[in-house]
């Protein structure tokens, strides 16, 4: 099998394990990374006996497909530039600022018939994947995605970096539109919104209630449900779901809460994601998460965030 010859372009703390998991992959030929930061990109390209180049036009002619994880400023116009030159593209979500931007990558990718996947990671952890084996028409649910500080990513606030995950994810699970949307957050470490909260009510009745910080004290990144007489709850670090269901058995009047644990074998989901990415631009698959999935999560994410703005500013204005 002949490899697909791929390249990295941003290599900071999401890139540089695109290129590490790319340099492992039998299927995949790293050729080189782009990095503004030289020091960085020859760090990462070292090890993996790979090339570095000073610019992401560089790659044109020497590769097939191409990671783009740069600030979420220059997803779109670095990956429509790959798209026009037939270089199938994973950008790393959110998938653009706007949804204008959105609609020239998906449009780009579009007219010159190559893959646009969005790296919305969490579909391929898998628990997620167990997951939604065994989800039916779920009514309820609560997520709570918090981390530590960090100076990345400042270039967007918690919505977009953090939240828009269990965005995709409940997306996922709940077939039916979002009618209601109501936020709040506030800037704490950084100019942007660092801590949110967000209701959603969706046309078919069901609830979500999310919660998004990257100013707490521990790294929180749990997902529970409730269904028709069973509560799930997800553990996205650990890999894992506690199945808590009513049970009937023995003809006792009073139910009885029977639990289990479900385990899937351990994988590394950026893997499972870079591997999807490869056998779609081979044709092999289908687009685990296309521009429009990716859009869509997107649109979600900016509704919340300007809910989110319009009830700080109100509180600055009340104070």
């Amino acid at each position: 099998m002949d490899r697909i010859r791929v390249g990295v372009v941003g290599v900071g703390a999401l890139g540089q394990h695109h290129a590490r998991v790319y340099a492992t992959l039998p299927e995949a030929e790293l050729v080189g990374v782009v990095d503004p930061h030289p020091g960085r990109a020859e760090a990462v390209a070292r090890p993996l006996g790979t090339a570095v180049f000073p610019n992401h036009r560089d790659l044109f002619g020497r590769v097939d497909a191409v990671s783009i994880a740069t600030p979420t400023l220059l997803h779109a116009e670095i990956g429509a530039e790959f798209l026009r030159e037939g270089v199938h593209v994973l950008v790393e979500k959110p998938i653009a600022p706007s949804l204008e931007a959105a609609d020239l990558l998906i449009r780009t990718a579009e007219r010159n018939g190559r893959v646009l996947q969005v790296g919305h990671l969490e579909r391929f952890n898998p628990a997620v994947i167990e997951l939604r084996r065994i989800v039916h028409n779920p009514r309820f649910f609560e997520a709570h995605r918090m981390g530590l500080f960090s100076p990345r990513s400042l270039d967007i606030d918690v919505i977009l970096d953090l939240m828009i995950h269990d965005l995709d994810i409940i997306g996922l699970l709940v077939p039916s539109p979002v009618a209601e949307v109501s936020a709040v957050g506030i800037a704490i470490l950084s100019r942007r919104i660092d801590i949110a909260n967000t209701r959603l009510r969706f046309e078919n009745g069901c609830v979500a209630n999310i919660t998004a910080s990257r100013v707490s004290m521990e790294k929180i990144r749990k997902l529970r449900l409730f269904q028709r007489q069973e509560y799930i709850s997800l553990d996205y670090t650990r890999q894992d779901l506690s199945v808590f269901q009513l049970d009937r058995k023995g003809g006792s009047a009073i139910p009885e809460i029977a639990g289990r644990t479900l385990t899937p074998e351990r994988q590394e989901p950026l893997q499972l994601e870079l591997r999807a990415f490869l056998r779609a631009a081979r044709g092999l698959g289908p687009v685990e998460c296309s521009g429009a999935e990716g859009r869509g999560a997107l649109a979600l994410a900016l509704a919340i965030l300007e809910k989110a703005e319009a009830a700080q500013a109100h509180e600055i204005d009340r104070n």
